[in-house]
Parts: C-alpha cells; structure tokens; sequence
C-alpha cells in the first residue's frame, strides 16, 4: 500500500538556513530522514527496526508515538483587553472556555476565509495562548499585530521560541506520561490543560489535545536543548513497554487525514471559507462582530456556498494524491484532491476534495485523474476513522 523510502540508505542531508528546533540532534542521532517543511528542518520518518510512516502510523493507532511538534508557534495575549481582541480575531466564542481549557478555533479574513486553523487556551481571565501553524507563524503574527496590536489594555507576545512542544499521541499516551508526573492525566478532560512537574521539570503545561484523532497530550516546554532532549528520552523510555515510536510528519499527515482533520494549505486556506469546509460547526455567529462574520452571514442568505469539501474512498486501484483533478462520471473537470493518501490502519486509499455542493449533495460517485487512468471514488462521511470509545 505504501512504499515509503528507506531513510538507512542515505546519509542525512543538511539544508543550510532552515530553523531547527531544540531536537533536531535527536532526530538525527536516531537517522531521521530530515525535510524542508515550512522553513524548519524536520523529521518525516524513522529508520527504526521494523520502522517507517506505516510502522509509525500503525503505532500511534494502537499503542503510542512521540512527536516533536516544537516548531508550531505559540502567540500570547494578556491583559483586560485580551478577551475583546481574541473574539475579534477569531470564529469561536472564547468567553465560554473556563481556566484551563482550549478550543478549536481559526483566524478568518474579512472574506470569510482562513489565515490560519489555531487552538486558544485559556491560561486565566485576561491570558490566552493561541497555537497557530508553523508555517504560517509569522504571517500569523503580523496579522493579528495589525488587526488588534493597536487595541488598549493588550500585550501581545510571539513566545515561539521559548517553548518545545511534544504530543505522545495513541490509546497508551496516558499510561507513558503517567509515570513521569503526579499529576492525575485521567481527570483532564479532552481539549483542557493544566500545568505540572513532568520528568522534574516544573511548570509544563500539559494538554489533552492533539492532531491524530487518537487520545493523547501535548506538553509544552522550555525549548533549550537539555530540557527538550531530557523530556523526550523519559517519554521513550516511559512507553518502551508500549511499544512507542518516534514519529515524524509523514505519520502525523496520514493519521489527521484518517481522522479527517484539516491541513492549513489543503483543506484551508485564504481561498476557501468556512461553509465550504464543513468547520462552521466551530462557527459562532451568535457572539457578536468578529472578522468575516458579514461575508459568512451573506454566503448563507444567498443560499450556501457553491462548492463543499467531501471525504471520497476510491473504489478502483489507484491513490488520489493532493492536487489531483477530480471528474464527473460523464468526465468534466468538477474540482480537486485537497489531500490524499493510503489509510495504513484503514487499509485502503481515501481523500479529501473540493467539489459542486449540488453533486457533494448528492452523493454521487466520481472520478479522480491519476496519471493517466480515470479511478473512480465513492463519497463517505467524514471522518473516516473514529478511535473506539471506552
């Protein structure tokens, strides 16, 4: 199903430039084969026996992987005003979270569309951190400056740099990380954080958050090199009994596209708005003024959008891969595979894609252009993986 390159047979190549982040001698300690992603040099995957996506992905389904996810960015907003702006810049309503907990939310341009799919915690009352992409960090961060940097009573912050950040992601994540705090993981709800003593070191906000549509945490850290490397060895200890595997991009990529999660660039982005994309239930246009609420609320009186994202599972051999054209059964050009791949723990091959609302309504099969065949594909209702409940 999937052959993926064996990173043994090849020296790890050195891009010169790129941002690293505080592990970036680990990975290549463990021969990771290193890529370009958004500017930072990260890991796809790990030569480790048995190893690879397929072995990485299978891991986080059903024990626990460990990802270095420190290149996300992390923006932090203080003081009376913080609230105001953070509900001006952004689609949910961050007046109903509590201390402690975080939301699913994304920046929105006037037009409706995304700057950029984040998370906003709320650290107390007039303290929120919001965790925005990596390779959209500083586009992010220019954006919100002039969209709210001008407001009274904020303080706004880019803390990327202070922090590492690592998911151990997979129904055994909780066991790991249990044996390196006191803290009760099991009492921590699903999108609630709180802060703790992990590996002896003090003040880790720990949250039950995380991109693989497994339960799991992300822990977040100083980025200094000793800190980042000491945490990362306890989590792999603390899971060898598990089974864990260090995990890289190609792993996280095909488990959030099996839990039918969105990719900032594919699914989202500046061109597409939240009614095509199916997020409009993060969307609250009840709470007041907030960017492109007016655009949003004209699509919907015109009758919708005209176009939707379908999750599709091909029916013939064949991968639909990102960018791919996608036909009608009589052969017309109706859109395209925003991302697509081979489901290792589905075992078979599925997709995401921009078409028709008419046909994405009507549920009817269609055709993806793979090379030179026309495979055909069946739309299903996303998500097309859901982790069994306990």
């Amino acid at each position: 199903m999937i052959s993926p390159t064996d990173p043994s047979t090849a020296a790890p190549v050195v891009v010169p430039n790129l941002k690293k982040t505080a592990l970036n001698e680990t990975h290549r300690a463990l021969k990771a084969k290193m890529v370009d992603f958004g500017g930072w040099d990260m890991p796809v995957e790990y030569p480790c026996p048995g190893g690879g996506l397929i072995a990485e992905h299978m891991a986080v389904r059903t024990a626990v992987g460990l990802f270095d996810v420190s290149h996300m960015g992390e923006i932090q907003f203080r003081g009376p005003g913080a609230l105001a702006a953070v509900q001006h810049i952004t689609m949910n309503d961050a007046s109903r979270l509590k201390d402690g907990q975080a939301q699913y939310s994304a920046l929105l341009t006037p037009e409706g569309t995304f700057v950029d799919d984040i998370l906003v915690h709320r650290l107390s009352e007039n303290d929120y951190l919001l965790v925005v992409n990596a390779g959209t960090k500083d586009k992010d961060y220019a954006w919100i400056r002039q969209q709210v940097g001008g407001w009274p009573s904020i303080h706004i912050s880019d803390y990327s740099n202070y922090y590492s950040q690592l998911a151990l992601q997979g129904p055994r994540a909780l066991e790991t990380l249990q044996k390196l705090t006191k803290v009760d993981l099991a009492a921590i709800k699903n999108y609630w954080f709180v802060w703790g003593t992990v590996a002896g070191v003090p003040n880790v906000l720990i949250a039950r958050t995380g991109y693989s549509g497994e339960d799991g945490f992300e822990v977040y850290i100083p980025a200094d090199e000793a800190t980042s490397k000491k945490m990362w060895d306890a989590m792999m200890e603390a899971g060898l009994e598990f089974g864990i595997r260090p995990c890289g991009l190609g792993a996280r990529n095909t488990l959030r596209l099996e839990a039918g999660m969105p990719l900032y660039g594919h699914e989202i982005s500046d061109s597409v708005n939240v009614w095509e994309t199916g997020l409009d239930r993060w969307l609250k246009l009840d709470k007041g003024k907030f960017i492109g609420r007016e655009a949003l609320l004209a699509i919907q009186a015109a009758g919708g959008p005209k176009r939707k994202l379908v999750a599709l599972e091909m029916v013939d051999r064949g991968i639909a891969r990102d960018g791919y054209p996608v036909l009608s059964l009589l052969g017309e050009v109706i859109g395209q595979v925003t991302s697509g791949s081979p489901a290792p723990f589905l075992k078979n091959n599925i997709a995401f894609a921009l078409l028709p609302a008419a046909i994405a309504a009507g549920g009817e099969d269609v055709l993806v252009q793979v090379r030179a065949n026309r495979v055909r594909a069946k739309q299903v209702t996303a998500p097309f993986y859901k982790r069994p409940r306990k």
